[in-house]
């Protein structure tokens, strides 16, 4: 088993552990608000621009092409920018474009300037995620999956209670007001990233960029069969996704509300379980998930070949959610371990490998659709996901080679002896605190009581802030089961569905979080290093 596969540690900026817990809970809030405008406007621009400026397809289609370029032509800069500023920085510059991006949309009567707000929405939205990326690279102690599966579960907490908000706004008031909400919320996701920004923490040291770059190509070689393999399987990905949509609307015949209910459960999952799948992840291995998230997307497209009515389709894809929940944390902890010191470099790399192949991989597949049919697409797309299961631990120990000198010269002096036993030496790395904004940890990598208690509290203030906004968008949208038990009414059958169930469902999970929460503030305990037999 490789290096990375073991749990190696990454440098940290001050090498030792992250104990910035409220900068990481305000990079984290920032995710959250980004990712919701964000995420929506890539699913309502091509009908904004087709109803409000009355543009053709092949204006709506330039439009996107004009933000998807910019955001690749940026994303090396924003990588480079992160790695030489504090990176914190940089995704407030991001966000303030994309601020200005929802600002130009809410204003354009025309096509000309919904180009130049696609341009900067492009622009921005590279600048912002790239450096968030670079952030917990730097700043994730332990092997770093833990920070990316947060950071992404966030992400998606955002996205989702963006969705419900954005389409009780657009049913009452309009595009207009839309837009200027998500305005406001990267505007705010710029003021959360520009306060106190640490500089002497965040900021390269200008004198080690050239001993950095000495190994910059090396790190580039090593990183390529990686880089390959996300942008393909990105590219496949997103060329099914593209066609499932189509079937689902053309044989099956649902509105873009019931399509959304079909993929409803896998997204809850998506979104729920990546800040908790490193605690197995860690413990089989990063080539064993790859390779096992690769193989389910194999069956998932396989699957669709054969059956793709929408029941099974939402039993499929809750399924594939839960192993991309895993292996996208793993790529990312994996590019910024293997970087070489230049973790903003490679991120910006990765994200621009993935732009690629989605950028190319629908119209591929589309081809492949038109010429030969459904069952066709299906299979090309599975034979892509598989070959990439069988590379998938050649890549990984490849990426780990060019970076086994660099981890082990990072691991001393943190607390370990260089002596130490290889097996020792993996016990303390796992056992270390790996999420974004946790207190101070000791050597061994437990937390005091008292500080355990005030991270579980600070942790669910944020889950109960998530879980009551979307409480209240399924109230506006009439299918908030709470509110139909608070006032004792029968719940009428045309209100039952998918987000109904949804509610039910997180509100068992809020329960659960807050007892288990504050627990540790009624009944203080340590949080114990968790130990290999």
């Amino acid at each position: 088993m490789s290096a990375l596969d073991e749990g190696t540690p990454e440098a940290t900026p001050s090498g030792g552990t992250d104990g910035g817990g409220a900068a990481g809970q305000r990079v984290l809030m920032a995710a959250a608000l980004g990712s919701a405008p964000m995420e929506v406007l890539d699913f309502l621009l091509p009908l904004w621009a087709g109803s409000e400026l009355k543009a053709g397809a092949s204006a709506v289609g330039a439009l996107i092409a004009v933000e998807a370029v910019l955001s690749l032509v940026f994303r090396p800069l924003a990588g480079e920018l992160s790695d030489r500023c504090d990176p914190r920085r940089v995704g407030a510059v991001g966000a303030a474009l994309y601020a200005l991006s929802f600002a130009g949309y809410a204003v354009a009567d025309a096509l000309w300037p919904a180009f130049a707000a696609a341009g900067l929405g492009g622009a921005g939205g590279a600048l912002f995620w790239v450096a968030l990326d670079t952030w917990t690279g730097r700043r994730a102690t332990g092997n770093g999956t833990a920070a990316y599966g947060k950071l992404l579960s966030v992400s998606g907490q955002g996205a989702f209670v963006g969705y419900l908000l954005a389409f009780t706004v657009l049913e009452r008031g309009g595009y207009r007001p839309l837009f200027w909400l998500g305005c406001a919320a990267c505007a705010v996701a710029a003021v959360l990233l520009a306060v106190r920004p640490e500089e002497a923490a965040g900021k390269a040291d200008a004198g080690e960029l050239p001993d950095a770059a000495a190994g910059c190509a090396d790190g580039r070689r090593r990183l390529l069969p990686l880089m390959v393999l996300a942008s393909v399987t990105a590219g496949a990905e997103a060329g099914l996704w593209m066609l499932l949509l189509l079937q689902l609307q053309g044989e099956y015949g649902l509105t873009p509300t019931e399509a959304a209910l079909v993929f409803a459960p896998g997204f809850v999952v998506f979104i729920l379980l990546p800040e908790h799948a490193h605690r197995i992840t860690d413990r089989v291995g990063r080539s064993w998930t790859m390779g096992v998230s690769f193989t389910a997307s194999a069956l998932f497209a396989g699957g669709l070949a054969v059956v793709s009515a929408p029941v099974a389709v939402a039993v499929l894809w809750t399924l594939v959610a839960a192993c991309f929940a895993a292996q996208i944390p793993v790529e990312q902890a994996t590019v910024a371990a293997a970087a070489g010191g230049r973790p903003g470099r490679a991120m910006g790399r990765y994200e621009s490998a993935r732009l690629v192949g989605v950028l190319v991989g629908p119209p591929l597949l589309g081809t492949v659709f038109e010429a030969w049919g459904w069952a066709a697409a299906c299979l090309t797309s599975a034979a892509v996901s598989a070959s990439a299961a069988v590379a998938a631990p050649w890549a990984m120990r490849t990426a780990a080679g060019g970076n086994r000198t660099a981890i082990r010269t990072r691991s001393v002096g943190q607390g370990e002896p260089e002596s130490a036993p290889p097996r020792q030496k993996r016990d303390q790395v796992r056992n270390e605190g790996d999420e974004l904004g946790t207190e101070m940890t000791s050597s061994a990598g437990a937390q005091s009581p008292k500080e355990h208690a005030r991270k579980e509290r600070r942790d669910w203030l944020f889950h109960t802030l998530v879980f009551a906004v979307v409480q209240l968008g399924l109230w506006v949208l009439d299918a908030n089961w709470l509110a139909y038990r608070i006032q004792d009414e029968p719940i009428p059958d045309e209100n039952r569905g998918v987000l109904m169930w949804i509610g039910r469902i997180w509100l068992t999970i809020w329960i659960i979080d807050t007892i288990w929460s504050w627990s540790y503030t009624v009944f203080p305990r340590q949080k114990k290093a968790r130990s290999r037999s």
